[in-house]
């Protein structure tokens, strides 16, 4: 499992499309799964689920994005897992932190450019 999050200032919905696009336009076997959005008490919060091939494991990984914002104070949390093909220990994590790269360059690039 790979984990990056991070806290930041900025539009729900840039931040949301561009981090969308990003992972979708990152990787030709890339799929979105599904997602889920939900606003309580002017908190937004959305959930998206993508899983691509992973070729240096062989196997698919998944990547679930979690991203909520209340007025332009905004929080990130993506988590990627499955890049392990081993029994009882994980080994050959590359692929979990690559797909996990896709949504932590485009955060990234999204604070870069604002």
């Amino acid at each position: 499992m790979a984990k990056y999050e991070r806290r930041l200032n900025g539009n729900f919905n840039e931040l949301l499309n561009k981090i969308h696009n990003d992972i979708i336009n990152g990787s030709i076997s890339v799929s979105y799964e599904d997602g889920s959005d939900i606003s309580i008490n002017g908190v937004r919060i959305a959930v998206r689920v993508y899983e691509r091939y992973s070729m240096t494991g062989g196997n698919r990984v998944s990547l679930n994005v979690t991203l909520v914002g209340h007025d332009n104070n905004l929080f990130i949390s993506a988590i990627a897992s499955g890049g392990s093909q081993a029994v009882f220990f994980k080994f050959n994590t590359f692929g979990e932190e690559n797909f996990l790269d896709l949504c932590r360059e485009s955060v990234e690039d999204y604070i870069s450019n604002r």
